[in-house]
């Protein structure tokens, strides 16, 4: 009887309550479907044909365009750059963002000086990527300040070109994306390393275990589900990284620091085959998908 009358009380709510939750996701939807569903509708039909955008009448090629990507050496050469870029940058923003948080959780450092230490660490995550990208061009010129200390401490002879030189370009954006990265892991590192009880290290100490092995034991398994998921966030962040190698090299010299993002770039705004770069951005949002794919599945069995 007690159901029965559940279920009568429930047929007896008005329609406008029963869609007031959706009035209110309503705005959101639309603008999600109109600045996003739609263009990658767009993007993918785009991939599928030739002479579109400027011809009235594109024609329809199926996967030609993706087959001449796929076999295009500047492809290949933006696909390499950018398994260098983005496996280098993620394990060093790991590596330096969470020594730095262990630096700064631990009791070596003062209060006033760990506070200290916490904004100037921080300090390159807060520039936006021009301004990075502008900072380190000047640093990195043939007169800058780097070759000036380098050639004072005798480590150099003459004026090196960072982002000229297609041997030392990749590995010097490469550094920059670093420095600018690394804060965000350390934040997130340091946040984790506070929330781990200390009634685990107590209990390890006790057990005879030493502070490395503590680190091990302790640390890192209370650490991991943080890792994980920085780690995958970041492999998409950076993959899609623009603004940073457009404003430094321009994916030059000789396409020695050409990313997925600037070749599509490219083929859009430079070469106007806007076929072609939809196909190439088709891709990219292909291995953002798998990317993100990993993530929720990482983030649901956390939860």
């Amino acid at each position: 009887m007690a159901v029965a009358h559940t279920e009568v009380r429930r047929k007896r709510i008005p329609l406008s309550r029963r869609a007031e939750p959706y009035a209110f996701i309503a705005p959101t939807a639309l603008l999600m479907i109109g600045l996003m569903l739609v263009p990658i509708v767009i993007v993918i039909s785009y991939s599928f044909m030739d002479n579109v955008i400027l011809n009235k009448h594109p024609e329809f090629l199926g996967f030609a365009n993706y087959i001449e990507i796929i076999t295009d050496p500047a492809f290949v050469t933006a696909i390499r750059n950018t398994l260098f870029f983005v496996i280098v940058s993620v394990a060093a923003h790991l590596v330096l963002g969470l020594f730095f948080a262990l630096l700064l959780n631990s009791r070596l450092l003062g209060k006033w000086v760990s506070s200290i230490f916490r904004g100037i660490f921080i300090l390159p995550w807060l520039f936006t990527a021009a301004i990075v990208a502008v900072l380190w061009r000047m640093l990195l010129a043939p007169n800058g300040v780097v070759n000036y200390l380098l050639d004072t401490f005798n480590l150099t002879s003459g004026q090196v070109e960072w982002l000229s030189d297609p041997k030392l370009a990749l590995i010097a954006v490469t550094f920059i994306n670093i420095w600018s990265g690394y804060p965000f892991f350390m934040i997130s590192m340091l946040a984790g390393l506070q929330g781990i009880p200390g009634d685990l290290y107590e209990a390890a100490k006790v057990d005879g275990a030493s502070a490395v092995q503590r680190f091990w034991n302790v640390t890192l398994p209370q650490l991991r589900p943080i890792i994980i998921a920085m780690m995958l966030l970041d492999f998409i962040w950076t993959s899609q990284q623009f603004a940073l190698i457009w404003g430094t090299t321009g994916g030059g010299p000789i396409d020695s620091t050409e990313m997925l993002s600037t070749y599509t770039y490219k083929l859009a705004f430079e070469k106007y085959e806007f076929a072609l770069a939809s196909t190439s951005a088709v891709l990219v949002l292909l291995l953002s998908m798998v990317l993100a794919f990993f993530y929720v599945r990482h983030q649901r069995a956390r939860d």
